[in-house]
C-alpha cells in the first residue's frame, strides 16, 4: 500500500506489518484512538513506535522502540505512561537527559574531553592519561554527579601527601577543567547546564589550593665552570656509547635556551648547516622557531652528524625514536659538580644571561619563542633569523667565557667543545 506524508487510523499489528517504506525521508500513521501516539517508517524500512505531545510550549516527539522488538499492544501501553506522565507536568524528555548524566562517568566524561580537543600534543595527552590514572584510579567509574566538593577536597589533601603538593594542584587543575568541560558538554533540551556546580572550587572557597612557589634555580655563572667539566667528563666517557651524545644533548639546550623536547625532537631535516640555521616546528605555542647556528653549536652539530644514527639529532631507543630525559646521566653531573640542575634550568640560565646582556625584549622574545601578546609593536617588527645571530652570538659568548672560567683556557678552545 502506499503511504502518504501522514495518515490517521487505530494503529494495529496489521496495519503495521502492511506499512511501505516511502522513496526517501519519512512517513507518520498517527493513531485515531490516542492522540499523540504514532508509528514512523523510513525510506530503509525501518518502523518505530514514537510519542508526540507538546512539552513546556513546544512539540517535542520521543521514540518508545522499535517494530517489531516492540509490539503494537507494548508500545500502546508505553504510549499511556508517557502521555500520562506529560499530562501531570512531567518532562520525560529533561529526566532522560538527567538520568543520561547520573550514568556518565569520569572516564565517559575525560573520552568525551579528549575527543573534543582532538589537537593535543602527545606530551599532554599522556599527562592528563597520567593525572588519571595516578590522582583519580578510584573515580574512574564513578558518575561525574556523584563527585562532590568534600570528596575534592579530601582527595586533594591526600595527594598532597602522597605525592607532594605541586603534584595535588596539578591534578586539581586538571579536573577542575574536565569539569567545566562537562558543565558546557552535558546539557538540557533549553541549553541549561545539567551540572550546576564545579565541585573543585571548594579548592577556591576554602583557599586550599597549597601555596607552591614557581621554580626560579638557574646555573650561576660561577657554577657554570664545574658544571661545564661534569658535562665534559660524560663526553670523554668510554664506556658507554651515550654518553658522548648527553653530553652533547646539555649543551646544546644550554647554549639555545630551547626546552627539553624541542630539542631531543629535532631533526636533521630540520638543520641546515650551510645557511647555518636550525628549525623546531613542533614548539609549546605552535609556532615554528628557526634559530641561527653559532660556532659553539655548529661543532656540537657537526659532531652529531658524524655519528648519525637515525632522522634525529639526538636519537634514543625508545618509541619515539629521540632522546628522552637521561635522569642518570643528570644525576652523574650534578654529583661531579655539585650543581643541582634540572633540564629547564638550562632555559633558564639561557634567558637569565640574555637578560643580564641587556639583549632587546623583541629578540629575546622570539629566540626563547615567546608570545608577544596584546603588543602592537611587535605586530611590526620581523625577527627574521639574520636579526638574531648578534644577540645569540652574544649570548653564546657570555656562556663560553663562563664554562671555561678557571680552567686557564681560551674562549676559543671552548668552541671546539666536542
Amino acid at each position: 500500500m502506499s503511504t502518504p506524508a501522514a495518515q490517521v487510523a487505530k494503529i494495529t499489528k496489521t496495519l503495521v506489518d502492511r506499512m511501505q517504506p516511502p522513496e526517501a525521508g519519512q512517513v507518520f500513521f498517527r493513531d485515531a484512538e490516542l492522540k499523540g501516539f504514532a508509528v514512523r517508517i523510513t525510506a530503509n524500512g525501518a518502523k518505530a513506535f514514537i510519542v508526540e505531545k507538546r512539552i513546556e510550549g513546544q512539540v517535542k516527539r520521543l521514540t518508545l522502540g522499535r517494530y517489531p522488538e516492540l509490539t503494537v499492544e507494548q508500545a500502546r501501553k508505553e504510549a499511556h505512561k508517557l502521555l500520562g506522565k506529560i499530562a501531570s507536568g512531567a518532562n520525560p524528555i529533561a529526566d532522560k537527559q538527567k538520568a543520561a548524566l547520573q550514568a556518565t562517568t569520569l572516564t565517559d566524561a575525560f573520552a568525551a574531553f579528549l575527543n573534543a580537543r582532538k589537537a593535543l600534543k602527545p606530551r599532554t595527552l599522556y599527562d592528563y592519561q597520567r593525572v588519571m590514572t595516578v590522582a583519580f584510579p578510584d573515580w574512574q567509574k564513578k558518575p561525574i554527579a556523584a563527585i562532590t566538593k568534600d570528596m575534592v577536597a579530601k582527595r586533594h589533601l591526600k595527594l598532597g601527601k602522597d605525592h607532594g603538593e605541586a603534584y595535588a594542584n596539578l591534578a586539581m587543575r586538571f579536573l577542575r577543567a574536565l569539569f567545566n568541560f562537562s558543565i558546557a558538554q552535558y546539557e538540557d533540551s533549553k541549553g541549561q547546564a545539567l551540572l550546576r556546580e564545579n565541585p573543585v572550587i571548594r579548592l577556591n572557597q576554602t583557599r586550599a589550593w597549597y601555596r607552591v612557589e614557581r621554580r626560579q634555580s638557574v646555573i650561576k655563572p660561577h657554577q657554570l665552570a664545574d658544571w661545564y667539566k661534569a658535562v665534559k667528563s660524560l663526553k670523554d666517557d668510554q664506556l658507554h656509547a651515550s654518553s658522548a651524545l648527553i653530553a652533547d644533548y646539555l649543551m646544546f639546550i644550554l647554549f639555545t635556551g630551547l626546552r627539553k623536547q624541542e630539542a631531543a625532537s629535532l631533526t636533521w631535516e630540520a638543520v641546515d648547516l650551510q645557511h647555518r640555521t636550525l628549525t623546531v616546528t613542533d614548539t609549546k605555542n605552535r609556532e615554528p622557531l628557526t634559530l641561527p647556528i653559532t660556532d659553539f653549536l655548529d661543532a656540537i652539530l657537526t659532531d652529531r652528524l658524524a655519528a648519525r644514527q637515525s632522522e634525529y639529532v639526538f636519537p634514543g631507543p625508545g618509541k619515539t625514536g629521540f632522546l628522552i630525559e637521561p635522569k642518570r646521566q643528570i644525576k652523574k653531573v650534578r654529583e661531579a659538580s655539585g650543581v643541582d640542575f634540572t633540564l629547564h634550568d638550562l632555559r633558564r640560565t639561557y634567558i637569565t644571561v640574555a637578560e643580564s646582556l641587556d639583549i632587546s625584549a623583541y629578540a629575546l622574545k622570539r629566540l626563547v619563542n615567546h608570545k608577544m601578546h596584546n603588543d602592537v609593536t611587535a605586530g611590526y617588527i620581523v625577527s627574521d633569523v639574520e636579526r638574531l645571530r648578534e644577540p645569540m652570538k652574544r649570548i653564546s659568548d657570555f656562556l663560553k667565557q663562563a664554562c671555561l672560567r678557571g680552567w686557564g683556557n681560551s674562549v676559543q678552545s671552548c668552541r671546539n667543545y666536542p
